[in-house]
């Protein structure tokens, strides 16, 4: 069965891209490596910490991804894709904004202002 469908599937690869080269399919399949990439960065980063990490990568590997994947849902113009993918890049940018945030607290930088401010020990 697994043969059969790997077969079934490596047909249908070939049709869709490879036979009558259909550039947005193409398109759609190198979207889903980018953002299948993501969970990679994301697993070689928890295991070099020995505990579960989201390192900025992953964020930018969802940002990248979902925008390819929003662009193809706009070109086979599918609503689902489109308003999946226009929800989800909110949230990617969203996490990175908080991550920036962070980063600069821990710099001693008055998020508000963009002045420096002595760090607090502790």
């Amino acid at each position: 069965m697994l043969m059969r469908l790997s077969h079934d599937l490596g047909l249908y690869f070939y049709d869709l891209v490879v036979a009558r080269f259909d550039l947005w399919a193409a398109f759609g399949v190198l979207a889903q490596l980018v953002f299948g990439a993501r969970f990679i960065v994301q697993w070689i980063a928890s295991e070099k910490a020995e505990k579960s990490v989201i390192p900025v990568g992953f964020w930018l590997l969802s940002i990248s991804g979902g925008l390819m994947t929003l662009v193809y849902g706009f070109a086979r113009s599918d609503i689902v894709i489109i308003v999946g993918q226009a929800f989800s890049i909110f949230i990617y940018v969203r996490n990175l904004m908080l991550i920036a945030k962070e980063s600069k607290k821990k710099a001693g930088v008055d998020v508000m202002s963009g002045t420096e401010v002595e760090a607090s020990a502790g």
